[in-house]
């Protein structure tokens, strides 16, 4: 018997102990654990916000089908977009020069274009999902290539106001 509470109350402790390390892991980046928390779920539901608007609005585009129809999906991607562009600015200034941050202004760019070039808004719009496919799930190296210095550029370490996700 004496054996089981012993293992118990061991793995008790570890996982206290466990748990401060995470807590210390977040507080170094100037974070507490539940504001980190906080952060993190925010993003992630602004990001799915704003695939929704996307996948919402992509028949509208492709296939022509009347505005008034899925309009509502594409303000909401353009709003959730802007949002979650502010939050990289607020994390990083460096991501202005960053290929991540470059192609972003190259999607709003073709996606302007719609206006110019109606006749090609489902390439246009393709282009621009498989551009934000590839910068999103491509590796570090190309996300923090910065356009300006011509090499992979991060924040010194301690600086970066730290949020993954």
């Amino acid at each position: 018997m004496k054996n089981t509470s012993d293992s118990s109350s061991r793995s008790a402790s570890q996982r206290q102990a466990s748990h401060r390390d995470k807590h210390t892991e977040t507080e170094q980046f100037g974070l507490s654990e539940t504001r980190f928390w906080i952060q993190r779920l925010s993003k992630t539901a602004i990001r799915a916000l704003h695939i929704l608007g996307i996948a919402g609005s992509a028949g509208g585009i492709l296939y022509g089908v009347d505005k008034s129809l899925w309009i509502h999906w594409w303000i909401m991607a353009m709003v959730t977009g802007v949002l979650m562009t502010l939050v990289e600015i607020r994390q990083s200034r460096l991501w202005l020069i960053q290929l991540k941050g470059v192609l972003t202004y190259v999607k709003l760019a073709l996606i302007g274009s719609f206006y110019w070039l109606p006749a090609h808004k489902p390439a246009l719009f393709i282009t621009v999902l498989l551009m934000s496919v590839i910068i999103a799930h491509g590796p570090a190296g190309l996300r923090h290539y910065s356009v300006w210095h011509r090499r992979r550029i991060d924040d010194k370490p301690g600086k970066k106001r730290r949020m993954n996700g």
